[in-house]
């Protein structure tokens, strides 16, 4: 039977200390379930490399983004707001919700429950929407091609 570690932070194991009965705290685990020591290109490698896939991709294989990075997502006069993490693999697992979506779009329409346009909602740490970052993307793309 596989063995799963995990290894938490003490800042993490603090604030589940401080939680009160009326709280709830959510805990998302991304399992990878190769079998182990399998690599997508070879057997010998002691984990899984993970190719980000899908619209994301590119903002990850160029660093725009980080698998780990926390987007939020606001909505004041509705009364939304979100948190999701990018994964490795180009999804985004949004807080509260039981599966990863394969866009921004699909993510934000899942919290906002009708058709959303994700990469103007969904924002950096530092404010950016991931569309600036995609349009970043195309303008390095183009000075490059120069």
């Amino acid at each position: 039977m596989p063995t799963v570690s995990l290894h938490f932070d003490s800042s993490l194991i603090a604030r589940l200390a401080a939680t009160g009965p009326e709280e709830t705290v959510h805990i998302t685990l991304s399992l990878d379930l190769a079998p182990h020591g399998a690599t997508d290109g070879d057997a010998s490698g002691p984990g899984r490399a993970v190719a980000p896939q899908g619209p994301l991709a590119e903002l990850l294989l160029k660093g725009l983004l980080q698998a780990g990075d926390t987007l939020s997502f606001q909505q004041r006069r509705a009364g939304r707001e979100a948190v999701a993490t990018v994964a490795a693999d180009g999804r985004l697992i949004v807080e509260g919700q039981s599966v990863p979506y394969t866009s921004p779009s699909k993510a934000a329409s899942a919290v906002t429950g009708t058709a959303s346009n994700g990469w103007v909602l969904w924002r950096t740490a530092d404010g950016r929407t991931l569309d600036a970052l995609r349009q970043q993307l195309q303008q390095d793309s183009s000075s490059a091609r120069a």
